[in-house]
């Protein structure tokens, strides 16, 4: 913190005299006094960014010359403290395409996207929290809750597999005659925390027709 005085008035015994000054550093503050310094400074006024007034006493030499009564500065001070709070970086984010299983009427097959921070959610918790349909019929009254134990929450991984984590053990029990893109969205970890980039879902791939 950086505070610069200016020097306002001298009283001195009964009467006010002009001065000559001179500036002087002492413990990073700039300060002004005669070149008589008097005993006593006292700051008026101060201005930080905090709102909170310094005062300083007994600052600079000992008193002034003889004469009734010792000298005083008045002083007038600003001062200024800047403060900066360091940003934190982003998490990397994964965005993620979900495709329908069927054409719709423009010819076209329907998208829904969604984003999520790298290895921080399982794609069906991505795909829940997006109202996103994961299920198809038989899955939506029979699934395990993410279990790992009902195998009805089967995606395709059209692009990105490498932003996810490999397969389980689990995957590989319900999915061992099905094609290596497809996988249990219960068992899927999307990003490793550090990677970013895009994964393209293929959703309910037993119905694309």
């Amino acid at each position: 913190m950086a505070c610069k005085f200016q020097l306002v008035s001298l009283s001195h015994g009964n009467g006010m005299q002009s001065l000559s000054s001179r500036n002087e550093k002492s413990n990073n503050s700039l300060y002004s006094y005669t070149t008589r310094p008097p005993k006593y400074y006292s700051i008026l006024s101060t201005t930080t960014t905090k709102n909170k007034p310094i005062i300083y006493n007994n600052i600079g030499a000992g008193g002034g010359g003889g004469g009734g009564g010792g000298g005083g500065v008045v002083l007038a001070a600003s001062s200024t403290i800047t403060e900066s709070t360091p940003s934190i970086p982003e998490k990397p984010q994964i965005e993620l395409d979900f495709i329908g299983p069927k054409v719709g009427a423009d010819g076209s097959y329907p998208v829904e996207k969604a984003s999520a921070i790298s290895g921080d959610k399982l794609l069906r918790n991505i795909m829940l929290d997006n109202k996103i349909e994961l299920y198809a019929t038989y899955g939506k009254v029979m699934n395990c809750g993410g279990g790992g134990s009902c195998g009805t929450c089967i995606v395709e991984i059209i692009d990105g597999k490498d932003l996810l984590n490999e397969r389980t053990n689990t995957e590989l029990r319900y999915l061992k005659k099905k094609p290596e893109s497809w996988r249990l969205a219960c068992q899927t970890i999307v990003g490793n925390k550090e990677n970013s980039g895009k994964v393209v879902v293929q959703r309910l791939p037993q119905w694309k027709k």
